[in-house]
């Protein structure tokens, strides 16, 4: 069953981790305004990545530095071409890295949408030497282009481009600038005519809550089923209104010590069904078949 969320309340490695443990095969969809992306798993491992012009691993680096937008997940969908061979662990390993690595840039480029502009500085006599990249950035620094823009023109990463950007930035020959205005969206659809069924509701969304997918250990199974196990006795809570329920934490303690004799994934899938046993007990159906709607992506 897909299933979509934001990419503010869970970032790209954790929805990639969360479904890999699943060992699910789909592919994710992602959109940032006017940009959009994919992510292909097959078997829980990433084979293919695109975004714009770029692919493969740099792909990923990109989109996993997105703290806005919104993501959809279509199970059953596979790519028909495979750019990536590198571990899940790896490649997550080294996203997290870049996207440490952003949070310093981003201190003076907050979005890879601004636009940079070369500097002058009064008084500046002295020869300014450039690496090769950084001239290839400059050539392409014209104060209209945005950094996307140029990584287009110059086939970097925009991560990379950015990275260049940084140091011209701090030696004062080039200052950054906000995004140029979007275009205004175009009119919302009008309402479908007597006799014409109306769009299907929205899919079920996952979404953090308590922040619990930040916390996932990249790479680490036994880690990740204990992160997931946690998520799942959250969510049984908080449907069935009984935050620290003796009956769900026994569940969830039970899980937790199946997990460190080694079992898999089943584990979870165990604790979802016996804890919307008990959701239906403490609350009724109802809130049991909501429970079960937001855990159907692990199923």
């Amino acid at each position: 069953m897909a299933f979509q969320g934001s990419l503010k309340e869970l970032p790209l490695a954790d929805i990639v981790q969360l479904v890999a443990v699943a060992g699910k095969t789909g592919m994710f969809a992602l959109t940032r305004g006017s940009e959009a992306g994919a992510v292909y798993i097959q078997g829980g491992q990433i084979t293919h990545s695109k975004v714009g012009d770029i692919e493969g691993e740099d792909a990923i680096y990109a989109l996993s530095l997105w703290n806005s937008g919104e993501f959809q997940f279509s199970p059953g969908v596979e790519s028909e071409i495979r750019t990536i061979t590198r571990s899940n662990t790896n490649l997550l390993m080294e996203a997290a890295r870049r996207s440490d690595e952003w949070k310093i840039l981003s201190k003076k480029i907050p979005a890879t949408d601004y636009v940079p502009s070369l500097l002058a500085p009064p008084g500046m006599s002295e020869p300014v030497t450039l690496t090769p990249i950084e001239w290839l950035v400059v050539t392409k620094t014209d104060g209209q282009r945005s950094i996307d823009d140029i990584a287009k023109g110059t086939k970097l990463p925009a991560f990379d481009v950015a990275k260049t950007l940084y140091g011209l930035i701090t030696a004062e020959l080039v200052e950054i600038n906000k995004p140029r205005p979007l275009p205004k969206p175009a009119p919302a659809a009008p309402a479908p005519a007597p006799g014409v069924p109306a769009m299907q509701p929205p899919m079920p969304t996952v979404s953090t809550h308590s922040g619990v997918f930040n916390a996932v250990t990249r790479g680490d199974e036994k880690r990740s089923l204990q992160i997931l196990c946690t998520k799942v006795k959250q969510e049984a809570e908080s449907a069935a209104l009984s935050p620290g329920d003796p009956a769900i934490d026994r569940l969830y303690r039970l899980a937790l010590a199946e997990v460190d004799k080694g079992r898999g994934l089943e584990v979870v899938r165990e604790l979802i069904r016996t804890l919307e046993q008990s959701v239906a007990s403490i609350r009724g159906r109802e809130a049991a078949i909501i429970f079960h709607e937001k855990m159907t992506p692990l199923l």
